[in-house]
């Protein structure tokens, strides 16, 4: 009866942590899964120890446990200057931290670019790039009425997020814009620059040649570069 009760607490304690490591932030999972496991095999190392079935080796990693309780204390105390330690010389390295009441966010010198994580409050531990468009937007609400610094770089960085979107959205339209544009034979062999008796050699070398000129990364257009490449898949499937 012993037996079967430990083993409903232990499923209950699975069960529980599991649903606490699922509530952390993105980026937090993976340590919480490692504490998952070492909890759960403190746990068993403890249980066969007490049924007789461990010895010396669950004694040895029993102590070990009890080392590790003691000195973890003391590491969370060293935790927070050693985070306080790691930011400074972040910020001399190309960046800048900037710290409020809710937020703390980092700017790159380089590339402008804001990152930054919740210390306080509603999504505390989440980082900012974790966040949706709407729970951002519900932070600020908060912060425009109880933190007016957290306020402005929350909208510092909704400002730099939201043109990523814009951008994103009027890629993906422009792609589809193209494959609709794309919708016959003569139309694709056009596009290249071809004629009917085109090889399925000459559609490769056409594309790569097009393709150089006019992708994005070399200050193309998207449009016109989504099109072409449609007009080589249209035709090689063809």
């Amino acid at each position: 009866m012993i037996r079967i009760l430990f083993v409903v607490a232990i499923a209950v304690l699975a069960i529980t942590l599991l649903w606490r490591v699922q509530q952390l932030p993105p980026h937090r999972r993976r340590a919480g899964v490692i504490q998952l496991t070492v909890v759960l095999a403190v746990v068993l190392v403890i249980w066969l120890t007490v049924t007789g079935r461990m010895h010396w080796v669950g004694a040895a990693l029993t102590g070990a446990f009890v080392f590790l309780r003691q000195t973890l204390p003391w590491v969370l105390r060293v935790l927070p200057f050693l985070n306080r330690w790691r930011q400074s010389q972040t910020s001399g390295s190309g960046q800048s931290n900037i710290q409020t009441s809710f937020l703390t966010a980092n700017l790159d010198h380089d590339t402008g670019n804001i990152s930054g994580e919740v210390i306080s409050g509603l999504h505390k531990g989440w980082r900012l790039d974790d966040l949706s468009t709407e729970q951002l937007e519900e932070l600020l609400a908060q912060y425009s009425t109880e933190d007016k610094e957290s306020a402005e770089l929350l909208r510092a960085y909704l400002a730099q997020r939201t043109d990523w979107e814009d951008q994103e959205a009027e890629q993906q339209s422009q792609q589809e814009q193209a494959a609709q544009a794309t919708s016959s034979k003569a139309e694709a062999l056009a596009t290249l620059g071809l004629d009917d008796k085109a090889s399925e050699e000459d559609i490769i070398a056409a594309h790569r040649s097009l393709i150089q000129k006019l992708h994005p990364d070399r200050g193309g257009n998207d449009f016109l570069a989504a099109k072409i490449n449609q007009a080589k898949d249209f035709l090689l499937n063809d």
